[in-house]
């Protein structure tokens, strides 16, 4: 396997930003490279309140006052009458599988492409979900999709929400630390086009108003012994593949039922339930779950480089910022990444990765914390250095 570095990333090291050692083994895996990838049609905001007709003034200022001007879906067929059939839940489970497993398999080739390897590279595949319910799981769709090896190890990652793409490279990052050498894959696949119910309520609103389909892959190696770190050629290559030092997660029990995907016996499918005071909620306990992530390492908020948080909606990122006292350019690829697509559930931070290294800022040395929220109510995060 060879690896592939831009020479965009090159970059001197900033002693200013590298004064922490930080707790990583020496076989801590690095991260080689992302993919990310979306559905075909896009639409703007208003696009979406004149498609689906929504005349209803609350409803309409719920869709154009979230900061998000385009989002990608898979929307439902017209009817005779020129106005979109609502799908049931069999048609929703079959759009997520289809097109769960082409965008899904269309950002691992992307991460592939942009790290120098090849599918036959593939050793270890974890797939993570929510939008639907699939046994076998999407890992093993995608892995007869492209013809992987079917040797490859596996897991599927279903129904945690939006935090479980830190979840997931928890897990993924484990089994890289003991498989030195050995590349492991992590694909979120979030079709939210196929989770939805129209009930011309603001519970339902909200939700719609929202959610995008989205797929991101993020690709790991971790050196050992006998297999030698394979990012060590030059800056450019320290520059663009951080190490995952640690990893930190706080569940927020007092509102387990706060975010919720569960069945609607009125709808008679499964419908998304976002609590209005969640953005609080998350923002009043985002400050502890840092704090302990980043005093493992002896580290203080200041001298975190890079904050890549989820895209959960504006009042969440919002409540996010004030409370651990970034600014607003500090989170300014969260928000971009709200603005172009939506809150893409498991894989937003990841897409929030990819445009931070396509700009070309990060230095040798430098701290970056990943940060989710989700169901439980939960909050995840992960202190990666380059």
């Amino acid at each position: 396997m060879t690896t592939s570095v831009s020479p965009r990333r090159t970059a001197a090291v900033d002693p200013s930003r590298a004064r922490h050692s930080g707790p990583a083994a020496p076989n801590a895996p690095r991260i080689g490279a992302v993919g990310t990838a979306v559905t075909e049609n896009s639409y703007t905001q208003r696009e979406l309140i004149d498609t689906f007709r929504i005349t209803d003034p609350k409803i309409r200022s719920v869709f154009l006052s979230g900061s998000i001007e385009r989002r990608h879906l898979t929307l439902p067929p017209v009817g005779p009458d020129g106005t979109l059939v609502p799908e049931i839940q069999g048609e929703l489970l079959a759009k997520h599988t289809r097109v769960g497993v082409e965008m899904g398999s269309r950002a691992l080739l992307a991460c592939l492409e942009e790290l120098g390897a090849d599918l036959a590279d593939v050793d270890y595949l974890c797939c993570v979900t929510t939008t639907g319910f699939l046994t076998p799981g999407l890992s093993a769709r995608i892995i007869r999709h492209l013809g992987i090896d079917p040797g490859c190890h596996r897991a599927d990652i279903v129904g945690m929400g939006c935090n479980a793409g830190l979840n997931a490279l928890n897990g993924t990052a484990a089994w890289s630390a003991a498989n030195p050498g050995r590349l492991a894959v992590m694909v979120c696949a979030e079709v939210c086009s196929a989770a939805y119910v129209f009930d011309n309520t603001m519970r339902t609103a909200v939700v719609n108003s929202l959610f995008g389909d989205g797929a991101a892959a993020i690709a790991l190696i971790a050196p050992g012994q006998d297999a030698p770190d394979p990012f060590t050629s030059g800056p450019a290559a320290a520059a663009a593949t951080p190490r995952i030092l640690d990893f930190s997660s706080h569940i927020i029990t007092d509102a387990l039922d706060a975010m919720r995907y569960d069945w609607d016996d009125d709808q008679n499918r499964f419908s998304f339930y976002l609590d209005p005071e969640i953005p609080y909620v998350v923002g009043a306990n985002a400050e502890q779950v840092v704090d302990r992530l980043l005093a493992r390492s002896g580290l203080r908020r200041s001298d975190i480089a890079h904050w890549l948080v989820h895209s959960g909606g504006k009042k969440v990122i919002d409540a996010v910022r004030v409370n651990l006292g970034l600014t607003r350019h500090e989170v300014r690829h969260t928000t971009g990444v709200l603005r172009d697509y939506g809150n893409l559930s498991s894989g937003s931070f990841l897409f929030s990765y990819d445009r931070l290294m396509r700009e070309g800022s990060v230095r040798p040395g430098d701290y970056g914390v990943m940060m989710t929220m989700g169901p439980g109510s939960t909050i995840e995060t992960a202190l990666i250095r380059w």
